[in-house]
């Protein structure tokens, strides 16, 4: 069975890849978490500008930045930042740490949420991208150089030791859950603002797809959440 996730924070900052990456990831959970008066803010490592076949890279990154910030709108949050790193090539190393250690120096979260970073997604087939790799171990990095004031001094502002907790969303092996029934319709609708990327991606009807991929996605982890729609995390603690 999964274990609640923790209740005493106010602040979350997640931290992912690229648009849609927590829409398709954990948007439900963010909906419940705002709507109880927490406050969530988005970090996007790229714009997802090389993510649609059909649009250049210079066209695609202003839509995907309005569909990211729609689709975070819809869930209650409205700050979304982008560092502007290049989509698909996003590399681990100092200069991504010292970017998202500056993120959480200046939103001094309790909980750091990111996206799965193994080599592959639940199931252990589908490979996982080198984007999500890279940001997922470089933001579970940042939580210790944000609160070391030798690293990457400056940076950011004052250094925040402040994190409690680091969530990984949508992992084959999740610990903790988020009960989701009052978000889930909320989540279905910040997916969606993902029109372009979607209609692109599937033939499938937008709407019809993107409730089915969310309802699917938490009511399958029910089970081992007491019967109830959850959104899962490996959670670790610092």
């Amino acid at each position: 069975m999964l274990a609640p996730m923790p209740g005493d924070w106010r602040r979350a900052l997640a931290v992912v890849a690229h648009p849609d990456d927590l829409e398709y990831g954990c948007a439900a959970a963010v909906a419940v978490w705002t709507a109880e008066g927490r406050e969530v803010s988005y970090l996007l490592a790229t714009r997802g500008e090389a993510g649609i076949d059909g649009l250049t890279p210079e066209k695609a990154a202003p839509l995907r930045e309005c569909e990211q910030r729609a689709g975070a709108a819809a869930v209650g949050v409205s700050s979304v930042e982008f560092l502007d790193h290049a989509d698909g090539v996003v590399e681990y190393g100092p200069r991504l740490r010292r970017d998202i250690t500056a993120a959480i120096r200046r939103h001094r979260p309790e909980l750091l949420i990111t996206l799965n970073f193994d080599d592959t997604w639940p199931g252990g087939i589908a490979w996982n991208t080198p984007d999500h790799r890279a940001v997922g171990r470089a933001t579970l990095d940042a939580a210790a150089d944000a609160g070391n004031r030798w690293i990457f001094p400056g940076v950011g502002g004052e250094p925040w030791d402040g994190v409690r907790w680091m969530a990984v969303a949508a992992t084959a092996s999740p610990t903790h859950a988020v009960d989701v029934t009052a978000g889930l319709e909320r989540g279905v609708r910040s997916l969606l603002e993902h029109r372009a990327y979607i209609e692109a991606l599937t033939d499938e009807d937008p709407q019809a797809y993107a409730r089915a991929f969310v309802e699917d996605a938490v009511r399958q982890e029910a089970d081992r959440f007491g019967g109830r729609p959850a959104v899962t995390f490996r959670l670790y603690t610092r």
